[in-house]
């Protein structure tokens, strides 16, 4: 356990969590909407810190960066939990075992891994990069953070693949340490945010104007998701809203759902190509420079 770097103590015991844009009120003893940060006796502790659940080497664009270090390999690093519950997800079996009672302290103690070891490791292997993925690195913040400053030292580049719906205050303590993201701009419908993924819309937004302004590398991945954002609408306003506010030369990927995988939808059918070649041609349409198709 490490003690949360963004909380604010509150009266009887309780706390405010600052990490994301949940904000949530934890209650002593309870844990916020992660369930992977825990009030103890009106201190805030990470429950992830040290105890990665995946440790891989991927090449890059699979996560996906097409126009940064093209053709390298990156270090993936990620522990259990996420801040949203996306029905859609499909990495579920780790993003959301929090929720489902898993004691993370028990599942994960024999793969301690320090941020000292975690840069060593991309040191050994001559790795360019590390990357923050497969769950939502907002939720562990403190653990990623601490190797992110190592990893800077040591030369290395960090990327965040995440949904953008850390706070400012979280993004104030990165922005000098990350070198590039991936941000998931799920659907351009608040309504989607909510219902399927139990989030919001507008500071994904901001996030996204925050990461260009601050100078780091952005790309863009929008899941297609049958009769949920494949509408003709809703990918025009997204991808007016990614040439207007981040540039016609930002890289918008459009990748394809696969229902057998998701968490929670597994009535619905897989994207049709025809569908993610109609919202490439959208994005094209708006002036983007760099439209990728994905998982095909």
């Amino acid at each position: 356990m490490k003690e949360c770097y963004l909380y604010r103590q509150l009266k009887n015991g309780s706390v405010q969590c600052r990490a994301c844009c949940h904000y949530c009120l934890i209650k002593n003893g309870a844990k916020g909407k992660c369930s992977v940060r825990e009030n103890r006796n009106g201190k805030l502790y990470s429950l992830v810190y040290n105890q990665p659940c995946a440790l891989e080497i991927d090449p890059i664009e699979k996560k996906p960066l097409y126009l940064f270090l093209p053709g390298s390999k990156t270090l993936s690093l990620a522990t259990v939990g996420c801040n949203f519950s996306c029905l859609n997800c499909q990495n579920w079996t780790i993003s959301q075992l929090p929720k489902m009672g898993l004691k993370i302290q028990e599942k994960f103690q024999e793969k301690k891994r320090t941020p000292f070891e975690i840069v060593k490791i991309a040191l050994k292997n001559k790795l360019p990069s590390i990357s923050y993925t497969y769950t939502e690195p907002t939720i562990f913040l403190e653990y990623a953070l601490d190797t992110m400053k190592l990893a800077k030292k040591a030369g290395l580049k960090n990327i965040w693949i995440t949904n953008a719906f850390f706070s400012e205050e979280t993004f104030n303590l990165i922005k000098n340490y990350l070198d590039a993201a991936n941000v998931d701009l799920k659907s351009f419908d608040e309504r989607f945010y909510r219902e399927i993924c139990q989030g919001e819309l507008k500071p994904v937004l901001e996030n996204l104007k925050r990461i260009k302004k601050a100078n780091i590398w952005l790309e863009i991945t929008t899941l297609v998701i049958p009769q949920l954002n494949d509408s003709p609408q809703n990918l025009t306003m997204a991808a007016n809203f990614i040439k207007k506010e981040l540039g016609a030369h930002t890289p918008w990927h459009l990748s394809r759902f696969f229902a057998s995988i998701s968490w929670r939808l597994k009535h619905l059918s897989d994207t049709p190509l025809e569908t993610l070649e109609m919202a490439a041609a959208i994005g094209k349409k708006a002036g983007l420079k760099n439209v990728f198709i994905g998982n095909v």
